[in-house]
């Protein structure tokens, strides 16, 4: 199954020598799939879940999204999934169907960093590599494959910004390359098991928890913080039909580091029953406990996901 989200990938510029000024998601998955090679052995069946721009991802699409690939796990006849998706926020909705669902099938999300309609565009190798790792025997988990390389859901960071070879895995590295339809793997598959009992929680919950995502920086003096908590007791006195905040991660500096200011505030936060956790807004490491930022829980993952962790751990204890 190959599932069009949108994106870059779906794209298209006025001038083909244009690989910046373009609008995303203007095709069709069906039309990303004209001179596609399927597989061998294999049908391809493509369908629409959704037609955006990734930077503009919200819970809905998600929600859909995870209602549907949760559907096509548990098809006998469904091999694997692909999933083309925007760029921006791939390594998120990557991580949520991982948490979620844990697949013991394939899943694979791709896009590309140049629209559909640029002189070299790279969706069409991109998708092509990513069907292949889908067909691989043995292959399982959720996978990001872009530009050659197969990096694990848990792993994988957007890194770059216009280049075409755009994402990373920091120290894990890449679980592997695709060549020529080829698999080389320099680590296993994905550990999987189960799948998350959340998955009926998130289906069926009408809003999902809100989470905000904070960063620690010079002059940082927890105003932000102040401003959300605000809020919230303004939401909760009035009854008012809200979004009251109900978690934060905090980027911090270094080894998860916080100004005076921020952990005030956030030790305020934590008072009035907001849950904060704390990771690191450097690229490569994550938070080694033992630090200042033991005052709060760590978590060891970049904020774009620990945001999403920190969601889906308020669901579970709902």
């Amino acid at each position: 199954m190959l599932l069009g989200t949108g994106g870059t990938i779906a794209g298209q510029a006025a001038d083909a020598s244009d690989n910046v000024g373009y609008t995303a998601a203007q095709l069709s998955i069906a039309d990303l799939t004209h001179g596609l090679a399927e597989p061998e052995g294999m049908v391809l069946v493509a369908e629409q879940v959704a037609q955006i721009d990734s930077k503009d991802m919200d819970d809905g699409v998600w929600r859909k999204l995870l209602a549907r690939v949760n559907e096509l796990l548990g098809d006998e006849s469904v091999k694997g999934v692909v999933i083309a998706h925007g760029t921006d926020t791939m390594e998120e909705t990557a991580y949520l169907l991982q948490a979620v669902l844990n697949p013991a099938k394939p899943v694979v999300l791709t896009g590309a960093m140049r629209p559909a309609t640029a002189v070299l565009c790279d969706g069409p190798q991109n998708l092509a590599d990513a069907l292949a790792v889908a067909a691989w025997p043995g292959a399982r988990g959720v996978m990001v494959v872009f530009a050659g390389k197969i990096h694990s859901a848990l792993h994988v960071q957007k890194s770059h910004c216009y280049q075409t070879d755009a994402f990373d895995s920091g120290d894990a590295g890449p679980l592997g390359v695709v060549e020529e339809a080829n698999c080389r793997l320099w680590q296993p598959w994905p550990v999987t098991g189960n799948r998350s009992v959340l998955i009926n929680a998130l289906l069926k919950a009408a809003r999902w928890p809100r989470v905000e995502w904070l960063t620690s920086h010079g002059n940082a003096t927890g105003r932000l913080v102040w401003d959300l908590l605000a809020q919230r007791r303004l939401q909760t006195q009035s009854g008012a039909d809200g979004d009251p905040v109900r978690g934060i991660v905090v980027a911090g500096t270094g080894n998860g580091t916080l100004s005076e200011g921020l952990i005030q505030a956030f030790e305020e936060a934590q008072s009035q029953g907001v849950e904060v956790r704390v990771c690191s807004r450097c690229a490569r490491g994550r938070v080694v406990s033992g630090g200042a930022a033991t005052v709060f829980d760590t978590l060891a993952l970049p904020p774009a996901k620990a945001r999403l962790a920190l969601m889906l751990d308020l669901v579970a204890r709902a």
